[in-house]
């Protein structure tokens, strides 16, 4: 991956990832390779020992980052097949993964390294068999946690639980962050609503908005309504 660094690109991403002082992403560093290329790293390279991931999650580079979390991301997978899904052996590997995950979850430090692993390990896992039995406390301690970039991880794993047709963690954690100060939180909460009325029920939605409309932030609130027609978008943003 070293090999791949562009300069050209490096600068824009540091831009676009808000990388100055001062702002979310500060001191990340960048060496300009897009995230496609990163998958193709990442799918030449299926038999890197778990064990060694570590090293990529704790690198300078952001890309390197990504790729030890999409590396997470194709083994997690492969242990939910239909004949995964209650083997004990793939429980185990499952949750090692997912305890890996969780003890390098501030290495994911910039919303799109969250936003590309979190769903596919944590979200999908809450979903799954597990030696776990504290699953919601796990995720409550994310939630709570100081930092930013665990509590987004709380809020996008439950894009998954969405997919599959669970709202209950998604309004679970869309509570607990509906007055976050920071606009990423803002963002990923209306995200996830959206999502729940896209996915499961609108009439959800609508309930949730009736409920918290009026101390939601701006932001969140675009967002949620986002997949609705133009007269019901008005409707709640006059409330």
């Amino acid at each position: 991956m070293m090999t791949m660094r562009d300069d050209a690109q490096r600068d824009g991403l540091m831009r676009f990832f808000k990388t100055e002082a001062g702002q979310y992403g500060e001191g990340d560093e960048f060496l300009g390779i897009k995230v496609p290329r990163v998958r193709e790293v990442v799918k030449h390279h299926p038999a890197v020992p778990l064990d060694e991931i570590p090293a990529l999650l704790t690198s300078v580079w952001h890309e390197i980052r990504l790729c030890g979390l999409l590396l997470m991301v194709a083994k997690f997978e492969k242990l939910t097949t239909q004949r995964h899904v209650s083997a004990k052996e793939a429980i185990r590997k499952r949750d090692e993964i997912v305890s890996m995950y969780l003890h390098h979850a501030r290495q994911a430090n910039n919303w799109d390294l969250v936003d590309l692993s979190a769903p596919k390990i944590i979200g999908h896992w809450l979903m799954l068999p597990s030696q776990f039995d504290d699953k919601q406390n796990i995720i409550d301690g994310l939630a709570h946690s100081s930092c930013l970039w665990e509590q987004r991880i709380s809020m996008v794993c439950t894009w998954k639980t969405l997919q599959m047709g669970d709202t209950s963690w998604c309004l679970r954690y869309a509570k607990i962050h509906l007055r976050h100060p920071h606009d990423l939180m803002h963002k990923a909460v209306g995200w996830m609503l959206r999502e729940m009325g896209k996915r499961v029920s609108m009439d959800l939605l609508r309930d949730f908005l009736r409920q918290h409309v009026h101390e939601m932030p701006r932001t969140a609130l675009r967002y949620a309504i986002e997949k609705m027609d133009e007269e019901e978008r008005r409707y709640w943003l006059k409330q």
